[in-house]
């Protein structure tokens, strides 16, 4: 008996719920091999500088690099990628950017302040990073699209100079993914990759500047990398393996829901797509859809191990189960493919991004919808966000206590230190105390 496209769930099954665990766990803690090796790249990168990046470039991405103006792109390199894609690329590229642009410019936060009766004054000031690195990916894909999305909101936030890192196996690089850069305003371009871009973003060397903040997704040692560097940097997220969690009454077309599962797992082989319907029918042809149209999907060998691997069709009892289960899973990207999508936003607590509507899908938000693309993974949407503006801001407070404010609030600052035995801070307070 040939083994199953997907896998094929009930909620009634007796072990339904720790197989349900079991096929949405991921780990994204490295094994011990994988941090002996990424705690050594950024130790070289730490000490060796540049000379680091090009000896781990020629060895990792088989280049012939001999200085640090090698994996140095100008910009006028960018301008001339632009101008080198065909007019229909770039005018899709300059079309999400604008809807990108638009979009995240509802984002905008300013600082306030308020001033009490006595005339303390206290408020929020908020201010862009100085500077952030980018990390793009260059392996299996190349992601133009993910230039935009992380770029453009730093830009909104006021972010001083943003650069970027992309790998560049055997020294070849995707002209689109640099008239993205070219289009977003991306400042600077390296083309370095894997955990060594992530510690010389993290730590400079003589050429790449160190950044406050380092965002994009990569590998598991690119994940690694940024974990490690965590503090001295700001991080985005630690990006697992891309999800989409599709919700259908049974209404929606079989080979469109098909296509949307394929369109995630088409990203790599780790990808889970899973389905969520009532209708018994309607999971009994999406699985005919997905045996019919996996054989014309030019990524087929890497869409059939992600849904033989991870990928399921559940059958649920009704509605409320569903919410229930997509709550448990926290998807990374949640398809509503029923009546009305409006009606159960207040119950679904956990997503990355909700896409409402049969006519919604996923892929829309990949590229040109316009919110950031950049989501939480691994069930963090519990309690992550989508990049945004707010990644690329800082928000400090201020207080500014006049005379009569400092002395009422010495007084709760005077018992209150006593209080925690430190006494030098109650006589802080106390000083201000008006006798």
């Amino acid at each position: 008996m040939s083994k199953p496209l997907i896998k094929r769930l009930a909620t009634s099954d007796s072990d339904f719920i720790p197989t349900l665990d079991n096929l949405v766990a991921w780990n994204t803690v490295s094994d011990a091999t994988i941090e002996s090796r990424v705690a050594a790249i950024i130790q070289q990168v730490r000490s060796q500088g540049d000379q680091a990046l090009i000896d781990y470039s020629n060895q990792f991405d088989r280049r012939t690099l001999k200085n640090a103006e090698d994996f140095c792109v100008s910009s006028k390199a960018l301008q001339q990628a632009l101008e080198s894609i065909d007019t229909d690329t770039r005018e899709a590229l300059q079309a999400a950017a604008d809807r990108i642009t638009e979009y995240h410019r509802h984002q905008s936060h300013e600082s306030w302040q308020y001033q009490e009766s006595d005339g303390t004054t206290l408020g929020q000031r908020v201010t862009p990073l100085d500077r952030v690195g980018l990390y793009v990916p260059g392996g299996k894909a190349s992601y133009p699209s993910s230039v935009l999305m992380s770029c453009i909101p730093a830009k909104i936030a006021g972010v001083e100079e943003i650069i970027m890192a992309v790998p560049a196996p055997e020294g070849e690089l995707n002209p689109i993914v640099l008239a993205a850069a070219a289009i977003a305003g991306v400042d600077k371009v390296f083309t370095i990759g894997g955990a060594q871009a992530v510690a010389a973003m993290a730590y400079g060397t003589e050429t790449i500047p160190q950044v406050d903040k380092i965002v994009g997704p990569g590998n598991i040692y690119v994940a690694t990398a940024k974990r490690m560097v965590f503090g001295a940097v700001g991080l985005d997220m630690v990006a697992g393996p891309t999800e989409i969690l599709i919700i259908c009454d049974g209404k929606t077309d079989p080979d469109w829901i098909a296509m949307d599962l394929f369109s995630q797992a088409e990203h790599d082989e780790n990808a889970q797509a899973i389905l969520l319907s009532w209708d018994k029918k309607h999971l009994d042809e999406v699985y005919q859809s997905i045996a019919r149209l996996l054989p014309e999907m030019e990524r087929k060998d890497i869409i059939a191990e992600s849904l033989a691997n991870r990928g399921a069709l559940i059958e649920v009892a009704d509605q409320k189960e569903a919410i229930m289960l997509s709550n448990r899973i926290a998807p990374e990207h949640l398809e509503l493919s029923v009546e009305d999508p409006e009606l159960w936003l207040s119950d679904l607590r956990h997503a990355g991004a909700i896409f409402m509507g049969r006519y919604t899908a996923e892929a829309l938000g990949d590229y040109s919808a316009g919110p950031s693309h950049v989501l939480p993974t691994s069930a963090t949407a519990r309690f992550s966000s989508p990049l945004s503006v707010y990644d690329f801001q800082k928000r400090t407070s201020l207080i500014h206590c006049s005379p009569e404010g400092a002395s009422e609030l010495g007084k709760i600052a005077s018992v209150l230190g006593r209080g925690e035995a430190l006494t030098a801070h109650a006589r802080s307070a106390e000083y201000r105390i008006k006798k």
